[in-house]
Protein backbone atom coordinates (compact mmCIF):
# COMPACT_ATOMS: atom_id res chain seq x y z
CA UNK A 1 0.00 0.00 0.00
CA UNK A 2 1.09 3.80 -0.82
CA UNK A 3 0.33 6.44 0.70
CA UNK A 4 0.28 9.56 -1.88
CA UNK A 5 -0.04 12.90 0.00
CA UNK A 6 0.09 16.66 -1.23
CA UNK A 7 3.26 18.22 -1.11
CA UNK A 8 3.95 20.93 1.68
CA UNK A 9 3.08 24.28 0.99
CA UNK A 10 6.43 26.18 1.88
CA UNK A 11 5.84 29.05 4.28
CA UNK A 12 7.64 32.34 5.29
CA UNK A 13 10.09 31.73 8.41
CA UNK A 14 7.68 32.82 11.50
CA UNK A 15 4.07 31.93 9.53
CA UNK A 16 1.71 29.64 11.49
CA UNK A 17 1.08 26.52 10.13
CA UNK A 18 -2.69 26.31 8.38
CA UNK A 19 -5.36 25.70 10.55
CA UNK A 20 -6.69 21.86 10.89
CA UNK A 21 -9.89 21.44 8.61
CA UNK A 22 -13.79 21.27 10.12
CA UNK A 23 -14.13 18.36 8.08
CA UNK A 24 -12.81 15.33 6.55
CA UNK A 25 -14.36 14.52 3.56
CA UNK A 26 -13.64 10.44 3.38
CA UNK A 27 -14.58 8.72 -0.11
CA UNK A 28 -13.80 4.90 -0.69
CA UNK A 29 -13.15 4.24 -4.36
CA UNK A 30 -13.25 1.24 -7.00
CA UNK A 31 -13.54 1.45 -10.59
CA UNK A 32 -15.50 4.73 -10.93
CA UNK A 33 -12.73 7.12 -12.52
CA UNK A 34 -15.36 9.59 -14.06
CA UNK A 35 -17.78 9.61 -11.54
CA UNK A 36 -15.49 10.13 -9.08
CA UNK A 37 -13.76 12.90 -10.99
CA UNK A 38 -17.79 14.58 -10.83
CA UNK A 39 -17.65 14.23 -6.93
CA UNK A 40 -14.55 15.60 -6.27
CA UNK A 41 -15.30 18.79 -9.17
CA UNK A 42 -17.92 19.20 -6.85
CA UNK A 43 -16.42 20.18 -3.54
CA UNK A 44 -13.77 21.70 -5.40
CA UNK A 45 -15.05 24.09 -7.84
CA UNK A 46 -17.94 25.84 -5.84
CA UNK A 47 -17.51 27.35 -2.23
CA UNK A 48 -18.32 25.00 0.51
CA UNK A 49 -17.78 27.50 3.24
CA UNK A 50 -15.46 25.75 5.87
CA UNK A 51 -11.95 24.51 5.63
CA UNK A 52 -12.16 20.78 4.53
CA UNK A 53 -9.55 18.34 3.31
CA UNK A 54 -10.48 15.03 0.92
CA UNK A 55 -8.93 11.47 1.70
CA UNK A 56 -9.74 8.96 -0.59
CA UNK A 57 -8.79 5.42 -0.84
CA UNK A 58 -8.85 3.57 -3.99
CA UNK A 59 -9.04 -0.03 -3.46
CA UNK A 60 -6.79 -1.09 -6.89
CA UNK A 61 -9.39 0.20 -9.25
CA UNK A 62 -8.11 -0.87 -12.92
CA UNK A 63 -9.94 1.96 -14.46
CA UNK A 64 -6.98 4.57 -13.97
CA UNK A 65 -8.83 6.52 -11.05
CA UNK A 66 -6.42 6.59 -8.60
CA UNK A 67 -3.76 8.10 -11.31
CA UNK A 68 -6.90 10.62 -11.89
CA UNK A 69 -6.71 11.96 -8.70
CA UNK A 70 -2.99 11.94 -8.48
CA UNK A 71 -2.59 14.22 -11.55
CA UNK A 72 -6.05 16.72 -11.52
CA UNK A 73 -5.96 16.89 -7.55
CA UNK A 74 -2.92 16.49 -6.12
CA UNK A 75 -4.65 18.53 -2.87
CA UNK A 76 -6.20 15.16 -2.27
CA UNK A 77 -4.79 12.85 0.52
CA UNK A 78 -4.34 9.46 -2.26
CA UNK A 79 -4.22 5.92 -0.22
CA UNK A 80 -3.53 3.31 -2.98
CA UNK A 81 -4.79 -0.51 -2.17
CA UNK A 82 -2.80 -3.55 -3.97
CA UNK A 83 -6.24 -4.75 -3.60
CA UNK A 84 -9.91 -4.49 -3.17
CA UNK A 85 -10.55 -4.72 0.91
CA UNK A 86 -14.01 -3.50 0.72
CA UNK A 87 -15.99 -0.36 1.88
CA UNK A 88 -15.66 -0.51 5.32
CA UNK A 89 -11.85 -0.90 5.49
CA UNK A 90 -11.32 1.83 2.69
CA UNK A 91 -13.35 4.24 5.18
CA UNK A 92 -11.60 2.96 8.23
CA UNK A 93 -8.47 3.86 6.84
CA UNK A 94 -9.58 7.64 5.43
CA UNK A 95 -10.83 8.18 8.44
CA UNK A 96 -7.04 7.08 10.12
CA UNK A 97 -5.26 10.23 7.96
CA UNK A 98 -8.21 12.19 8.52
CA UNK A 99 -7.39 15.37 10.75
CA UNK A 100 -11.02 17.38 10.87
CA UNK A 101 -13.13 17.61 13.62
CA UNK A 102 -15.94 15.93 11.85
CA UNK A 103 -15.91 13.54 8.99
CA UNK A 104 -18.17 13.34 5.92
CA UNK A 105 -18.38 9.47 4.71
CA UNK A 106 -19.28 10.12 0.72
CA UNK A 107 -19.50 8.12 -1.74
CA UNK A 108 -17.77 8.64 -5.16
CA UNK A 109 -20.84 8.32 -7.59
CA UNK A 110 -22.25 11.77 -5.85
CA UNK A 111 -22.11 15.43 -5.88
CA UNK A 112 -22.24 17.37 -3.09
CA UNK A 113 -23.99 21.13 -3.98
CA UNK A 114 -22.18 24.70 -2.62
CA UNK A 115 -22.20 25.30 1.13
CA UNK A 116 -23.89 21.74 1.86
CA UNK A 117 -20.58 21.02 4.30
CA UNK A 118 -21.18 24.59 5.82
CA UNK A 119 -24.84 23.50 6.03
CA UNK A 120 -23.69 20.18 7.82
CA UNK A 121 -21.20 21.42 10.16
CA UNK A 122 -23.97 24.67 11.68
CA UNK A 123 -26.29 21.52 12.24
CA UNK A 124 -23.79 19.55 14.16
CA UNK A 125 -22.52 22.34 16.15
CA UNK A 126 -26.02 23.53 17.19
CA UNK A 127 -27.03 20.02 18.23
CA UNK A 128 -24.06 18.27 19.69
CA UNK A 129 -26.17 15.70 20.83
CA UNK A 130 -26.59 14.37 17.78
CA UNK A 131 -24.84 11.40 16.45
CA UNK A 132 -25.02 11.37 13.10
CA UNK A 133 -26.89 13.16 10.15
CA UNK A 134 -27.39 12.27 6.69
CA UNK A 135 -29.02 14.63 3.76
CA UNK A 136 -31.77 14.10 0.94
CA UNK A 137 -30.37 12.08 -1.73
CA UNK A 138 -31.58 12.82 -5.27
CA UNK A 139 -31.05 11.17 -8.42
CA UNK A 140 -29.18 12.08 -11.34
CA UNK A 141 -32.30 12.14 -12.75
CA UNK A 142 -33.86 14.58 -10.27
CA UNK A 143 -36.24 12.19 -8.23
CA UNK A 144 -35.65 11.78 -4.71
CA UNK A 145 -34.46 8.50 -3.72
CA UNK A 146 -35.05 6.91 -0.05
CA UNK A 147 -32.49 8.19 2.45
CA UNK A 148 -33.46 7.26 5.55
CA UNK A 149 -35.04 3.76 6.15
CA UNK A 150 -36.36 1.41 9.43
CA UNK A 151 -33.55 -1.16 10.84
CA UNK A 152 -34.59 -4.48 8.34
CA UNK A 153 -36.07 -7.13 10.08
CA UNK A 154 -35.76 -10.94 8.46
CA UNK A 155 -39.59 -10.87 7.56
CA UNK A 156 -39.02 -7.81 6.13
CA UNK A 157 -36.34 -9.46 3.46
CA UNK A 158 -38.38 -12.85 3.53
CA UNK A 159 -40.43 -10.71 1.10
CA UNK A 160 -38.01 -10.58 -1.65
CA UNK A 161 -37.88 -14.49 -2.12
CA UNK A 162 -39.79 -15.18 -4.58
CA UNK A 163 -41.23 -18.52 -3.56
CA UNK A 164 -42.82 -16.24 -0.59
CA UNK A 165 -43.75 -13.10 -2.05
CA UNK A 166 -46.34 -14.27 -3.97
CA UNK A 167 -48.14 -15.44 -0.68
CA UNK A 168 -48.26 -11.96 0.47
CA UNK A 169 -47.17 -13.07 3.96
CA UNK A 170 -44.45 -10.66 4.72
CA UNK A 171 -45.51 -7.82 2.52
CA UNK A 172 -46.66 -5.38 5.00
CA UNK A 173 -43.14 -5.70 6.58
CA UNK A 174 -40.84 -5.36 3.50
CA UNK A 175 -42.59 -2.30 2.49
CA UNK A 176 -42.38 -0.72 6.11
CA UNK A 177 -38.99 -1.00 6.02
CA UNK A 178 -38.40 0.21 2.07
CA UNK A 179 -41.49 2.88 1.64
CA UNK A 180 -43.61 3.50 3.84
CA UNK A 181 -41.94 5.70 6.27
CA UNK A 182 -39.75 7.69 4.28
CA UNK A 183 -40.99 11.32 3.67
CA UNK A 184 -38.20 13.56 1.66
CA UNK A 185 -38.96 16.62 3.55
CA UNK A 186 -38.19 18.09 7.32
CA UNK A 187 -35.70 17.27 9.65
CA UNK A 188 -36.60 13.97 11.88
CA UNK A 189 -34.63 11.18 14.17
CA UNK A 190 -34.58 8.10 12.08
CA UNK A 191 -33.30 4.70 12.46
CA UNK A 192 -30.73 3.98 9.48
CA UNK A 193 -28.91 6.59 6.99
CA UNK A 194 -27.80 5.72 3.51
CA UNK A 195 -24.40 5.12 3.48
CA UNK A 196 -24.07 7.10 0.51
CA UNK A 197 -23.22 10.40 2.57
CA UNK A 198 -23.47 10.51 6.24
CA UNK A 199 -21.74 13.26 8.64
CA UNK A 200 -20.70 12.77 12.21
CA UNK A 201 -17.79 13.89 14.66
CA UNK A 202 -15.17 12.49 15.03
CA UNK A 203 -15.12 11.21 18.53
CA UNK A 204 -18.87 9.91 17.70
CA UNK A 205 -17.54 7.52 14.92
CA UNK A 206 -14.47 6.50 17.40
CA UNK A 207 -16.86 5.59 20.20
CA UNK A 208 -19.00 3.69 17.93
CA UNK A 209 -16.46 1.52 16.85
CA UNK A 210 -16.08 2.11 13.32
CA UNK A 211 -17.27 0.67 10.21
CA UNK A 212 -17.33 -2.99 10.60
CA UNK A 213 -14.71 -4.32 8.14
CA UNK A 214 -16.31 -7.32 8.37
CA UNK A 215 -18.61 -6.29 6.24
CA UNK A 216 -17.15 -5.82 2.85
CA UNK A 217 -20.06 -3.89 0.40
CA UNK A 218 -23.45 -4.35 1.52
CA UNK A 219 -25.08 -3.84 5.13
CA UNK A 220 -22.58 -1.46 6.64
CA UNK A 221 -24.49 1.61 6.51
CA UNK A 222 -26.99 -0.20 8.60
CA UNK A 223 -24.60 -1.64 10.89
CA UNK A 224 -22.52 1.69 11.65
CA UNK A 225 -26.54 3.20 12.14
CA UNK A 226 -27.30 0.96 14.59
CA UNK A 227 -23.98 1.42 16.59
CA UNK A 228 -24.33 5.01 16.70
CA UNK A 229 -27.71 4.89 17.73
CA UNK A 230 -27.73 2.89 20.86
CA UNK A 231 -25.88 6.58 22.19
CA UNK A 232 -27.02 9.03 20.07
CA UNK A 233 -29.79 9.98 17.87
CA UNK A 234 -29.61 9.84 13.75
CA UNK A 235 -30.97 12.78 11.98
CA UNK A 236 -32.20 13.39 8.14
CA UNK A 237 -31.60 16.58 7.91
CA UNK A 238 -34.38 16.63 4.32
CA UNK A 239 -33.03 20.40 3.44
CA UNK A 240 -29.66 19.34 3.18
CA UNK A 241 -29.27 17.37 -0.53
CA UNK A 242 -26.48 15.75 -2.17
CA UNK A 243 -27.27 13.84 -5.87
CA UNK A 244 -26.48 10.34 -6.07
CA UNK A 245 -26.23 8.41 -8.77
CA UNK A 246 -27.25 5.66 -7.11
CA UNK A 247 -26.07 1.81 -7.77
CA UNK A 248 -24.17 3.44 -10.96
CA UNK A 249 -21.01 1.96 -8.74
CA UNK A 250 -22.70 -1.60 -7.79
CA UNK A 251 -24.34 -1.93 -11.28
CA UNK A 252 -20.70 -1.38 -12.98
CA UNK A 253 -19.02 -4.20 -10.28
CA UNK A 254 -22.33 -6.64 -10.16
CA UNK A 255 -20.40 -9.78 -9.56
CA UNK A 256 -18.26 -8.19 -6.23
CA UNK A 257 -21.65 -5.94 -5.24
CA UNK A 258 -24.71 -8.55 -5.51
CA UNK A 259 -22.93 -11.15 -3.29
CA UNK A 260 -21.45 -9.17 -0.81
CA UNK A 261 -24.74 -7.75 -0.30
CA UNK A 262 -26.03 -10.89 0.48
CA UNK A 263 -23.71 -11.42 2.93
CA UNK A 264 -24.03 -8.14 4.68
CA UNK A 265 -27.48 -8.99 5.73
CA UNK A 266 -26.83 -12.12 7.22
CA UNK A 267 -24.01 -10.50 9.14
CA UNK A 268 -26.59 -7.78 9.91
CA UNK A 269 -29.13 -10.10 11.60
CA UNK A 270 -26.51 -12.41 13.18
CA UNK A 271 -25.08 -9.37 15.21
CA UNK A 272 -29.23 -8.01 15.95
CA UNK A 273 -29.31 -11.40 17.98
CA UNK A 274 -31.34 -13.32 15.19
CA UNK A 275 -31.58 -16.94 15.99
CA UNK A 276 -29.48 -19.30 14.88
CA UNK A 277 -32.93 -21.34 13.63
CA UNK A 278 -33.95 -18.71 11.87
CA UNK A 279 -30.50 -17.61 9.93
CA UNK A 280 -30.23 -21.37 9.00
CA UNK A 281 -34.35 -21.05 7.29
CA UNK A 282 -33.22 -17.58 6.03
CA UNK A 283 -30.03 -19.31 4.60
CA UNK A 284 -31.46 -21.73 2.95
CA UNK A 285 -34.61 -20.18 1.22
CA UNK A 286 -32.84 -17.16 -0.09
CA UNK A 287 -29.99 -20.55 -1.60
CA UNK A 288 -32.74 -22.38 -2.99
CA UNK A 289 -34.75 -18.84 -4.68
CA UNK A 290 -31.12 -17.61 -5.96
CA UNK A 291 -31.38 -20.03 -9.34
CA UNK A 292 -35.16 -19.51 -9.55
CA UNK A 293 -34.64 -15.62 -9.41
CA UNK A 294 -31.68 -15.51 -12.05
CA UNK A 295 -33.21 -17.60 -15.09
CA UNK A 296 -36.41 -15.49 -13.97
CA UNK A 297 -34.20 -12.09 -15.01
CA UNK A 298 -32.86 -14.19 -17.83
CA UNK A 299 -36.06 -14.77 -19.01
CA UNK A 300 -37.49 -10.76 -18.30
CA UNK A 301 -34.44 -9.57 -20.62
CA UNK A 302 -35.49 -11.64 -23.43
CA UNK A 303 -39.12 -10.09 -22.94
CA UNK A 304 -38.06 -6.73 -22.55
CA UNK A 305 -35.48 -6.82 -25.17
CA UNK A 306 -38.33 -9.05 -27.61
CA UNK A 307 -40.29 -5.67 -26.59
CA UNK A 308 -37.98 -3.44 -27.72
CA UNK A 309 -36.64 -1.81 -24.69
CA UNK A 310 -33.32 -3.05 -24.70
CA UNK A 311 -32.07 -0.92 -21.45
CA UNK A 312 -34.55 -2.46 -19.26
CA UNK A 313 -33.28 -5.71 -21.07
CA UNK A 314 -29.90 -5.14 -20.14
CA UNK A 315 -30.44 -3.61 -15.98
CA UNK A 316 -32.50 -7.32 -15.71
CA UNK A 317 -29.68 -9.50 -17.36
CA UNK A 318 -27.18 -7.50 -14.94
CA UNK A 319 -29.53 -8.80 -12.35
CA UNK A 320 -28.78 -12.34 -13.36
CA UNK A 321 -25.06 -12.22 -13.80
CA UNK A 322 -24.86 -11.26 -10.06
CA UNK A 323 -27.47 -13.74 -8.96
CA UNK A 324 -24.98 -15.85 -11.20
CA UNK A 325 -22.09 -14.87 -9.03
CA UNK A 326 -23.45 -14.96 -5.91
CA UNK A 327 -24.67 -18.89 -6.67
CA UNK A 328 -21.34 -19.70 -8.33
CA UNK A 329 -18.92 -18.35 -6.18
CA UNK A 330 -20.17 -17.07 -3.02
CA UNK A 331 -22.77 -19.90 -1.37
CA UNK A 332 -19.86 -20.58 0.94
CA UNK A 333 -19.01 -17.57 2.40
CA UNK A 334 -22.43 -16.54 2.31
CA UNK A 335 -23.41 -19.67 4.77
CA UNK A 336 -20.55 -19.17 6.62
CA UNK A 337 -21.67 -15.41 7.58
Amino acid sequence: MTHVLPAPVPRASGTHPPAAPDVSVCIANWNCRDLLRRCLQSLYDHPQGVRFEVVIVDNASADGAADMVADEFPQVALVRNSENRGFSVANNQAAALAGGRYFFFLNNDTVVPPNTLRQFLDFAEANPSVGMVGPRLRGGDGTFQISYRRRPTLAALLHRVSLLRWTGLFRRAYYDYRRDSFDPEGVRPVEVLMGAAVFLPRAVFEDSGRWDEQYRFGGEDIDLSTQVGRRRPLVYHGDVEVVHYGRVSSRKNIGFAAPNVAVGYVRYFRKAGASPAALVVYKALVTVDAPVQMWAKIAQGYVRWWRGRPDKAAKSWLAAKGLWHFISRELIRFWKA
